[in-house]
């Protein structure tokens, strides 16, 4: 038997609840912005974060209301995708309080940051990969408002790829399950897709 679950009858917290703890593992995508007159640098994580397109590359990530990671993309149009790693769970986590705008969590949880190339919003020092992002829209969808952003440059650190590509074990990416549990990388498991053949004529 099933446990079935009506969102029609449901409050919308206790389906946002279901939701976070079916749909997963979800990557985090450490968002780091800057308020309009450059003088607060926020960072936070977002946990609905995937690619939207790769040509041109696009990130999204989804707002749950009005956040300062969403205002300060309005109000300046950057961002900075920061990789989300195991050894940095308790400072993720710091940066995750819902905090006046005009305090930095970089200050606040100690976090070192670095400049950008092309955009203000400063990186984290100590992240792995790095994507500065360019809005391209952003969309109201429900009580969420969806943030496309262009990747105009993307920087990884050289220790963490292998034969010119990241790797995952090397990475050890953080994911975001449902209430506070957070989820590692795991076994990494290879397998190759299976190419669609014609079969031969005449057959079935």
């Amino acid at each position: 038997m099933r446990v079935d679950y009506d969102p029609e009858i449901m409050s919308g917290v206790d389906f946002y609840r279901l939701m976070t703890s079916l749909v997963i593992p979800r990557p985090i995508a450490w968002v780091s912005t800057v308020t309009p007159d450059g003088s607060t640098a926020n960072l936070a994580p977002h946990s609905f974060f995937t690619i939207a397109s790769t040509d041109p590359p696009i990130v999204q990530f989804a707002s749950i209301g009005r956040k300062d990671s969403l205002r300060n993309v309005e109000d300046t149009g950057e961002f900075v995708v920061n990789f989300s790693t195991e050894p940095m769970l308790e400072l993720i986590n710091r940066t995750a309080t819902d905090f006046p705008r005009a305090i930095s969590e970089f200050d606040y949880a100690g976090i070192e940051r670095e400049p950008s190339l092309h955009v203000r919003p400063p990186r984290v020092a100590a992240a792995p990969v790095v994507l500065e992002c360019r809005s391209h829209v952003t969309l109201r969808v429900g009580n969420s408002t969806l943030v496309l952003g262009r990747v105009l440059h993307a920087a990884v650190r050289e220790e963490y790829v292998v034969d010119g590509r990241p790797r995952a074990e090397r990475l050890r990416p953080l994911t975001k399950l449902g209430g506070d549990g957070w989820g590692t990388l795991g076994d990494v498991l290879h397998l190759s897709r299976i190419p669609y053949e014609e079969p031969p004529p005449g057959e079935h």
